[in-house]
């Protein structure tokens, strides 16, 4: 009988192996016996999948009749702090060589690669990084002439880059529109059914899958004057000049940008490649984006439950009656809060919460690529809820609405409340608006690994 129970233990071990087993069929690859890690991206924290009530706690008073709603998420990586002047201006450096090198390239055959590493000639030509710009060689300043600002607009005949020409081109596919039945691929004859509203918002018959894939073209220097718009009467011509382009202000959030320009950045962030890890040149697993509304909040109530800030407490102020984030805590008091600025500070300045995420109250209001509705909550799935819309060039100014979410500087406290919505036009600029990005994540266990 001994024996026997043996016998079954073994047999049931092998049996419970045998269901472990990948047995997925590679006939070009050797099957990896080692699993897979998602390698930690620079600047991020890892937020766990969970649940949590999205919206105004019970204890909340709102006017706008909003009630909470049990959402899941999926987890997902968020940025640890706001996008600065310094990463930004990163990727306006990077268009502005690009297109350098393209100019340089129609005289120089240094700038461009004409062919691989087996001497094979390319498809289209590509550019050639390591090759260095000298940026104050008259020969190379002519042949770049086109990025210049023309003559007859110089101050003090000062030669600078012409900024309008700082364009970053990019395609992203529109998976809403492949997803309708009305447009599915017919075998029989070899050809796409229904139609697909391209980018100009023409209705246009679908020839191939390349019918899905949309263009942007997006001019990414940021709205400096929008520090003079936004406050009439006020002198505001210091932060105009100089807050994007100083060093000074190199760890402070970015702002003057819209919607279009951080979906841009996040674009471009998404094809950098990994210099400082062991798995040099790797890809992500997922593309860098703006965060969905529900994840903003999952993320800024940082696993708290019913708390009304990201910190927890039901007080702006902490036990030393100190502020603890920078907002407008007092009518025209800009300083209460951050003695060093009367706008917004260096990212990172106050505590983070309990997940490692810094100023999700205050500082500048992020977007997140959510459209705004006034009944979102109702409209939305409870499993990873998301309500986007690709705004067309002719829509209505309300299809152009995207939720913002944190407050900022020039808020008071009601609007840095982690269930506090609002939204601005995806195609303005404000001196009080900037963004995160995140990535989401194939894993929910990597603190064990």
């Amino acid at each position: 009988m001994r024996k026997a129970i043996i016998y079954f233990s073994i047999a049931l071990g092998l049996l419970f192996n045998s269901c472990q087993k990948n047995n997925t069929y590679h006939p070009d690859k050797e099957l990896k016996e080692t699993e897979w890690f998602e390698p930690s991206p620079h600047g991020m924290v890892h937020i766990q999948r969970g649940s949590y009530n999205m919206g105004p706690t019970t204890d909340e008073v709102v006017d706008n009749k909003i009630s909470a709603k049990r959402v899941s998420v999926e987890s997902f990586w968020m940025d640890d702090t706001e996008i600065t002047n310094n990463e930004y201006r990163q990727f306006v450096y990077w268009v502005r060589d690009s297109r350098a090198r393209e100019l340089l390239g129609q005289s120089y055959t240094d700038f461009v690669i004409t062919e691989d590493e087996r001497g094979v000639p390319l498809s289209e030509p590509q550019i050639n990084w390591d090759e260095r710009i000298e940026w104050n060689d008259p020969d190379y300043q002519m042949a770049m002439d086109e990025l210049y600002l023309p003559e007859e607009e110089r101050f003090m005949y000062k030669r600078e880059i012409d900024t309008r020409k700082l364009i970053y081109d990019y395609y992203w596919v529109d998976y809403k529109q492949a997803a309708k039945r009305s447009n599915s691929f017919d075998y029989e004859t070899q050809k796409y059914n229904g139609t697909i509203i391209n980018k100009k918002g023409e209705t246009v018959p679908i020839e191939n899958r390349r019918s899905f894939l949309m263009h942007e073209s997006v001019p990414i220097y940021p709205d400096t004057l929008c520090w003079i718009r936004d406050f009439a009467y006020t002198y505001n011509e210091p932060f105009t000049i100089k807050y994007f382009s100083h060093f000074a202000f190199d760890d402070y959030p970015v702002v003057g940008i819209s919607w279009g320009q951080a979906n841009a950045f996040c674009n471009w962030r998404t094809g950098l490649k990994v210099l400082s890890s062991d798995r040099v040149n790797e890809t992500p697993a997922h593309d860098y984006r703006l965060p969905t509304e529900s994840e903003w909040e999952m993320g800024a109530r940082g696993g708290l439950l019913n708390s009304l800030y990201p910190w927890g407490s039901y007080y702006t102020r902490n036990g030393e009656g100190c502020y603890i984030a920078n907002f407008k805590p007092m009518r025209g008091n800009y300083v209460a809060d951050s003695p060093t600025t009367t706008t917004a500070m260096k990212v990172g300045e106050f505590d983070p919460n309990p997940y490692g995420l810094y100023d999700m109250a205050g500082n500048v209001a992020e977007w997140t690529s959510t459209a705004f509705f006034e009944a979102g909550y109702e409209t939305v799935n409870d499993i990873n809820p998301e309500l986007s819309y690709n705004a067309k060039p002719d829509d209505p100014p309300v299809m152009k609405r995207k939720v913002l979410r944190g407050g900022s500087w020039k808020d008071m406290s009601y609007f840095i409340r982690n269930s506090t919505r609002s939204f601005e036009y995806q195609d303005t600029t404000k001196s009080y608006i900037g963004f995160r990005c995140v990535r989401s994540s194939f894993r929910n266990d990597l603190q064990n690994r």
